[in-house]
């Protein structure tokens, strides 16, 4: 393997294993005390900030219950889209897609949720260290944020603290939801740079906050 698939495999591990952490709905003190890794090293690892070590990804794994391949990223990628990482996926639950291949700062994955047969159970919901702000592209998301309920649409964007307890599932049985998520570790926030609309005033985009909030 070339020394730039390395970075490549190692930049798109910290994202991979936050996600196959919030799938078994564990906090980074419940790993911490299965494995002996210190929550400040899993956090520094999911948000890129520290390349993780062989024994430290050979634990994880065995926690997360995912195989080596999948942390990896080394399954084949679709021959249409030979740059694309290869997505991380859960059996018949939700599939991760990294975009981002480089180590700290912000990171984009796109989600995949399944359909679903009757109505959702409210989404587990974990906290960590972090700032996340979520578009969903396609289907209804239920996204359970601390004691609210939204139910966001295709095109509805929502921002919030990752320390406030948080969820997503698929709100309705009519289709699956494709949602994107931007994460940034504590301290990293994205920077509106556009200029609202002369004579619309300085309407603040659609966020959680604001979006809107019903039982699904």
């Amino acid at each position: 393997m070339a020394v730039d698939d390395v970075a490549d495999t190692l930049a798109a591990m910290g994202p991979r294993l936050r996600a196959a952490r919030e799938h078994r709905g564990a906090t980074l003190t419940g790993v911490s005390c299965a494995t002996g890794i210190s929550p400040s090293t899993l956090s520094r690892i999911e948000t890129g900030r520290r390349k993780p070590t062989l024994e430290v990804v050979l634990q994880l794994a065995k926690e997360y219950g995912v195989s080596l391949d999948e942390l990896a990223g080394t399954a084949p990628a679709p021959a249409a889209e030979p740059r694309t990482a290869a997505p991380l996926s859960f059996g018949d639950d939700k599939a991760v897609v990294p975009l981002t291949r480089y180590v700290g700062g912000l990171h984009a994955h796109k989600h995949v949720l399944p359909t679903v047969e009757g109505p959702p159970a409210r989404p587990r919901q974990v906290s960590h260290d972090g700032h996340e702000w979520l578009c969903v592209l396609y289907g209804r998301l239920w996204l359970a944020l601390g004691d609210q309920d939204l139910i966001l649409a295709a095109g509805d964007v929502a921002e919030f603290d990752t320390r406030t307890p948080h969820g997503v599932a698929n709100a309705s049985p009519g289709g699956p939801v494709e949602y994107l998520i931007m994460f940034g570790p504590q301290g990293e926030r994205l920077r509106p740079r556009t200029p609202p609309a002369a004579g619309r005033g300085s309407r603040q985009p659609n966020r959680a906050q604001a979006g809107r909030e019903e039982q699904p």
